[in-house]
Order: C-alpha cells, then structure tokens, then sequence
C-alpha cells in the first residue's frame, strides 16, 4: 500500500514567514516569550499566530486562517492570539496595509506604562506617517474596546503605542512591518534616553513637514521617475 503525505496546509510560504518573524522579534530583543503575535493579509482573509504557542514549537499548521469580516475559526484550527481582534480590523481599515506586527518592546512598554507617546523627538518618527507617534488609549487585552483604540490612535499612522501593553505596527509587507517594529524601539529607546538627561528639543511642525514631503518620494526609482531624488 502507498503511504500518503498529509496534504500541505494552504499559503505554506505566508505560513513559515510567519513563524520566522516571530523567532526574528525574539532574537533581535524587541520581543520576549509569546507575548508578540504577527499576521498577514490572504485576499479577503488573514493568517494570524496562534495563542500561548512558544515560536519554537510553532510550525506551518499552527497558523490561523480567519476572515477580514467575522469571527468564523474553521474546524481542527488552533486558538488565534487573543489579539486577533485589532489585527483584523487594522487589516481591514488600512487595505494598502498587508502585515500586522505586535510586541512588548522594553522601550516601547515604558514609555505606554507612563502613557506617553513619541513626539517629533527624531525625524524617523515620520516614518510612521506624521507628527508623532500616539499612544492608543488602555483597555483589556484581546477586547473590542482595545481593538477599537488602537484602531483609532492608527487612523492616520502606521505604527503606535499600546497605553500599560505594547507596541503595534503595520506594514505593505511583513518585511517593512517588521523593520517599523525595530525602528519604533529605536525611537523609543532613544526618547528614554534622551528623556533622563533633559528635556529633548522637538522638530517644529515645518520641520516635520519637510520630512514627510522627502519620505514620500524616497527609496529605490526609476532614474525616469520625476519623483526620483
């Protein structure tokens, strides 16, 4: 008799980024433990990492698929990350965005334990698309209001603060997802930093805007490109 290999499960490559994110976030130190989760788009559903699983046990199979609209878990799946309400409805607000990525950064969670958000301190913090990078108000982990505060706090950004939690960050890809994760803990380690040796001088509104005009035409072009600088 032939023996036959269970069928892979569906988005295999999405599915094993995934985990590799996750032991990323851990070996760079911005994460610790299970406390992060990560997701990414699949058309009109999403992939999210599953609750309480330690990222070197995780494997492709482990890795939830749910809708962008609902809360259908289909049968034989595991547990999603309790946080899996404010992944879906990041995903959901902000289409051009394909990658959620969430953690407890040492920085990042001091400074949402004092509930301070990240001003104009640098300016790679327009590399979250504005002014500043805000703090999303408290609320119980895995809960609608959570989901529904840092909704709000990233109406207009890409990444923000968790008030006495985390960090959040989203992305076009996993890969700039993750790179906003480590670059919002730079930012923040820097604030800390900057913070308990005076008071940090914050780049004007003109500034900040000069900065945001340069980020939306920089990276790789097309020398043809009119944008290209």
């Amino acid at each position: 008799m032939e023996l036959q290999m269970p069928a892979a499960p569906d988005h295999l490559e999405t599915r094993e980024a995934i985990i590799t994110a996750c032991l990323d976030l851990n070996r760079s130190g911005v994460n610790q433990g299970t406390s992060g989760n990560i997701s990414v788009r699949i058309g009109d559903r999403f992939l999210v990492t599953p609750s309480g699983v330690p990222y070197e046990q995780m494997t492709p199979e482990m890795i939830v698929e749910l809708p962008l609209d609902g809360t259908e878990v289909r049968p034989g799946q595991m547990k999603p990350s309790t946080e899996w309400p404010f992944h879906q409805a990041i995903l959901r607000a902000k289409p051009q965005m394909q990658a959620v990525v969430h953690a407890h950064p040492v920085s990042c969670s001091a400074l949402a334990m004092n509930r301070l958000s990240i001003p104009a301190c640098h300016y790679m913090v327009a590399a979250f698309g504005g002014y500043d990078v805000p703090l999303a108000d408290y609320a119980l982990f895995g809960s609608q209001e959570l989901s529904d505060n840092v909704t709000q706090a990233m109406a207009d950004r890409s990444g923000c603060l968790m008030a006495n939690h985390g960090a959040v960050v989203c992305g076009e890809t996993l890969a700039k997802a993750m790179w906003r994760m480590v670059e919002l803990e730079t930012l923040a380690r820097g604030y800390v930093a900057s913070l308990s040796i005076g008071t940090p001088h914050i780049l004007s509104t003109a500034e900040m805007d000069a900065v945001l005009e340069g980020f939306a035409t920089y990276g790789p072009r097309p020398a043809s490109d009119p944008a290209a600088r």
